[in-house]
């Protein structure tokens, strides 16, 4: 099989909440990922997909500050990330994890409340502002129903809506998703999708999620950021179904893309 091309994304990398430029990414000097030139936009859904260990994770790990690159540079808002504080991070990207958070009793309102730590300080003094984005991230996310429960009581699915809704009340340019659909069936991952592709063209966000729902992606998402062999593929979804690039990553794995039905099948 051979290399899938890298394809770098625009030219005006200082509109773009977050953009990069030779990055490589990896654990002890050894890359998983090597030379992205990427750029998210404002109001765009965009969905990270690959085969499993090819550094999904790693790369958002990398984009939040949480784990240093190999090689290369990322900018938040035209500045470098190596030099924001960790406070300054978190005012431009919030980030959401597959695993449920140990939260022990904590309700869900004073969860989603916690996304507002960025803004209200140490000590936590909401004002009316941060009030009434903490009651409007939990609308968008349909958990104002459960707010007085603790996470523990809730499913899973219902627990990745509140992590959400958290992030979402932290007001970011940028929202990074590990896996925000592992817990959920069709249906439900359908529903977010959808959420999340209005919540970023509205509130013009740049929504950036790793997924294994390669059908729910190309369906719903804007763009497509495409690992394989150590590289980073991007385009449209529509140019991703007729590049033959889908056929030419995922065969090995037992899956053939049809372009005429625009779906895949098992092989």
């Amino acid at each position: 099989m051979g290399a899938v091309e890298r394809q770098t994304l625009g030219p005006h990398r200082m509109n773009a909440p977050i953009a990069t430029r030779g990055l490589s990414v990896g654990y002890a000097g050894q890359p998983l990922i090597e030379a992205v030139d990427m750029e998210l936009h404002a109001g765009e859904l965009v969905a990270l997909i690959g085969v499993n260990g090819g550094g999904k994770s790693t790369l958002l790990n990398t984009l939040a500050g949480l784990h240093a690159p190999l090689t290369g540079s990322i900018e938040l808002g035209g500045h470098a990330l190596r030099t924001m504080s960790a406070s300054e991070r978190a005012r431009h990207i919030a980030v959401v994890f597959t695993a449920r958070p140990q939260a022990g009793l904590l309700d869900v309102r004073t969860i989603v409340a916690l996304g507002r730590q960025p803004w209200t300080g140490h000590f936590g003094r909401a004002g009316a502002h941060d009030l009434r984005q903490i009651d409007d991230a939990m609308k968008a996310m349909d958990v104002e129903g459960f707010a007085a429960r603790s996470l523990q009581h809730l499913s899973d699915g219902e627990a990745q809506r509140v992590m959400i809704a958290r992030a979402l009340a932290q007001d970011t340019p940028v929202m990074l998703l590990d896996e925000p659909m592992a817990f959920l069936d069709l249906v439900n991952r359908v529903r977010l999708l959808r959420t999340l592709r209005d919540l970023a063209r509205s509130r013009r966000k740049a929504v950036l999620l790793s997924t294994h729902d390669l059908q729910t992606a190309l369906d719903l998402c804007d763009r497509v950021l495409l690992i394989h062999d150590r590289r980073l593929w991007a385009g449209t979804t529509a140019e991703a179904r007729s590049s033959g690039v889908l056929q030419q990553v995922f065969s090995s794995e037992g899956l053939r893309f049809d372009p005429a039905s625009g779906s895949f099948k098992p092989c």
